[in-house]
């Protein structure tokens, strides 16, 4: 009747989202500047700065949803 995870369990799962947040935090800031950089080298104002991100962003997505769909062997 206790559905409680033991603590160990609650300290993993904390940890796995947390990481997946701080690598999509920082690779949508590698890519916001990287597209400005890009931008003010190639002289098209907002076009890589806007661009670059979004691709990084589904990119993550696609492999977050996959991270996260696989059944587990033991399960």
């Amino acid at each position: 009747m206790n559905s409680k995870l033991p603590p160990d369990s609650n300290k993993r799962f904390f940890l796995r989202y947390a990481g997946l947040g701080t690598q999509l935090l920082v690779a949508i800031g590698l890519a916001v500047f990287v597209g400005l950089k890009t931008d003010k080298w190639l002289g098209t104002s907002p076009l890589l700065a806007c661009v670059l991100p979004l691709l990084v962003l589904s990119a993550i997505f696609y492999k977050l949803f996959r991270e996260t769909g696989r059944k587990k062997n033991n399960e």
